[in-house]
């Protein structure tokens, strides 16, 4: 009889991780490889990322970084083709790479606008893309897996200031259960993960821009608002928060789950 670890471990599994040199991302790197899978680390933060991989390997755990721009197809071919030789497989992807600015509409340049929506979007459409063909049936990795997509709350609902965001995390939604309708066929389950408000540095960078924006400076203002005010836990949400969701997502507990949206986020959606 198998035991729940042996369910929720993913020794022998190999894993995938982008923007993972900090933040959500390393958390991520860092559950799945405490669950026993070989995990690929990338990012366009090369330092950050080496010594991430770093210590996860003096865990006992494989773990190797590898430089991507999660934007230009042909790093993603090499990147999946690297972590196959290196690892031996693909059964887990974690498209969680992404950016946020903040802006009010009529402030946005055009070109604000696109780069978001080519990192949050293109990024996750050529990661999804990517490994489903590597772990689709007659594939060079070829025993199915599961992709997690990391969202947002913002693509939810909507945020001012995070218009662009909002956008790019709310295609992220709705392309992840497109994917699961044609990734069932193949063996491949993919949902996505919801983070609400993240104490991570791209978290506090937008307090900052919000206060600037809107509350003349006053980040402790801004971090009320989405803590005491919103979320009935009354705290912002730590990057291990996310990843423990994303360990379940990617193993065979959720064997029977696709095309479902996990929204991570002290209860604010829920109770607003």
């Amino acid at each position: 009889m198998e035991t729940t670890n042996d369910i929720f471990g993913l020794r022998g599994k190999t894993a995938l991780v982008t923007g993972a040199s900090q933040g959500i991302g390393a958390a991520c790197a860092e559950i799945l490889a405490q669950a026993g899978a070989k995990v690929m680390l990338t990012d366009i933060l090369e330092e950050q990322g080496r010594q991430t991989a770093d210590a996860i390997r003096s865990t006992g755990a494989e773990a190797e970084f590898r430089a991507q721009d999660v934007t230009d197809e042909a790093q993603w071919e090499a990147t999946v083709a690297a972590t196959i030789e290196r690892f031996g497989g693909l059964d887990v992807l974690v498209n969680n790479a992404g950016i946020e600015i903040v802006h009010f509409i009529t402030d946005m340049p055009l070109e604000t606008w696109r780069k978001v929506q080519r990192v949050n979007v293109e990024g996750v459409f050529l990661g999804t893309k990517n490994a489903m063909l590597a772990m689709r049936p007659g594939g060079p990795a070829g025993k199915g897996g599961s992709i997690v997509n990391i969202s947002s709350l913002a693509g939810m609902t909507g945020t001012p200031l995070f218009s662009a965001y909002c956008a790019s995390k709310g295609a992220v939604r709705t392309f992840s259960k497109a994917a699961a309708a044609e990734g069932g066929a193949l063996g491949i389950r993919v949902n996505s993960v919801h983070p609400g408000f993240i104490r991570t540095k791209m978290g506090r960078a937008a307090i900052s821009h919000i206060a600037d924006l809107a509350f003349g400076g006053d980040s402790g203002q801004v971090e009320a608002l989405f803590t005491t005010a919103r979320c009935p836990l009354g705290r912002l949400g730590e990057p291990r928060d996310v990843a423990a969701p994303v360990l379940f997502l990617a193993s065979d507990l959720s064997r029977y789950v696709t095309a479902m949206e996990l929204i991570v986020d002290g209860g604010t959606f829920g109770a607003s």
